[in-house]
């Protein structure tokens, strides 16, 4: 019965809005179980009146390229490094907060706060890399130089784990679902877990981001889509089971009882309750601070940001 239907819910057109200006949308994702909703959304895309619904998958360094060139449409994508490519005068604007949550600072037992890093080895996947930015945005944060006080070293996370465990790196930094399977083996020690962690814990970790020539052109396609996948992340607040088990079903990953834990710890309930531009306005300081941030917060606000659409939608799909 196709996406929806494996969850018990069927997509119904909005018969009371205008239909979509194109019928075809072409969206990035990047493997990884934070950005779910953008898996479960495809067949309320096709509710919405999307009849061609591409998914392009890809690598975090070719989503911005993939975006800013309009090759495609939308992303739901990191917030911090979505900053910064605003800042480099890339095309692309953010549109909603999605939820917060989805990366966790593991470290040995010579890390017991993120202050502690200074005069560390810490991995990264790349330098530049989504890891590398929200890192030094939280050294940063307590006052340390990112540049000159954490000594980085790049690799991969299946390189990090044996590296951190045997004592030859000091910290990295996890993303969904490799936090849940880390602690459930008895890895490392967990350092900040944004989910609960204040001030990690305030703010979106990820936001949907489009084009801007297509969110100019198609307005009511975007909102539309944008629709379709804040319903989505409702689903995965309101039935993790069911979407676990979707996630598994269809290849997205292979165990579901990280599928389900990742589930029900993230908050994807949020969206409604915080406000992006507060997230915008914090990692925009932070990055500043690191010295990777040219220009102020309020031009990355008024360069890179449209919440019209969630403004509405936010009315619309009351909680």
């Amino acid at each position: 019965m196709g996406a929806v239907a494996a969850l018990g819910l069927y997509p119904k057109p909005v018969a009371a809005q205008p239909p979509p200006e194109s019928t075809r949308l072409r969206v990035i994702y990047s493997p990884g179980l934070c950005i779910s909703p953008m898996y479960v959304a495809e067949e309320l895309l096709q509710g919405e009146g999307f009849t061609h619904v591409q998914y392009i998958k890809t690598s975090a360094a070719s989503t911005y390229k993939l975006l800013a060139s309009g090759e495609a449409h939308l992303t739901v994508d990191f917030a911090a490094p979505l900053i910064l490519r605003v800042d480099a005068r890339e095309p692309i604007v953010m549109l909603a907060g999605v939820h917060v949550g989805c990366f966790e600072l593991f470290g040995t037992d010579r890390v017991r706060a993120v202050r502690d890093l200074k005069g560390k080895s810490v991995a990264v996947t790349e330098l530049g890399g989504p890891d590398h930015i929200f890192l030094a945005s939280m050294v940063a944060y307590v006052g340390l130089d990112p540049s000159k006080d954490i000594h980085w070293a790049t690799h991969p996370p299946a390189e990090a784990v044996p590296l951190l465990v045997e004592g030859q790196i000091d910290a990295f930094l996890a993303f969904a679902p490799f936090p849940q399977e880390l602690r459930a083996q008895g890895i490392g020690r967990v350092i900040v877990n944004s989910a609960v962690d204040r001030p990690w814990s305030q703010y979106f970790c990820c936001m949907v981001a489009g084009n801007p020539a297509f969110v100019r052109k198609h307005p009511v396609a975007t909102k539309r889509a944008l629709r379709a996948i804040l319903k989505a992340t409702d689903l995965c607040a309101l039935d993790p089971e069911r979407v676990a088990r979707f996630l598994v079903d269809k290849d997205y990953v292979q165990r579901y009882d990280s599928a389900l834990q990742v589930m029900k710890e993230l908050p994807y309930n949020v969206w409604r309750e915080y406000d992006p531009e507060d997230t915008v306005r914090f990692y925009a300081l932070r990055l500043h601070e690191a010295g990777m941030l040219k220009s102020s917060p309020q031009k990355a606000i008024a360069q890179g940001t449209d919440w019209r659409f969630l403004n509405e939608l936010k009315k619309e799909l009351k909680g």
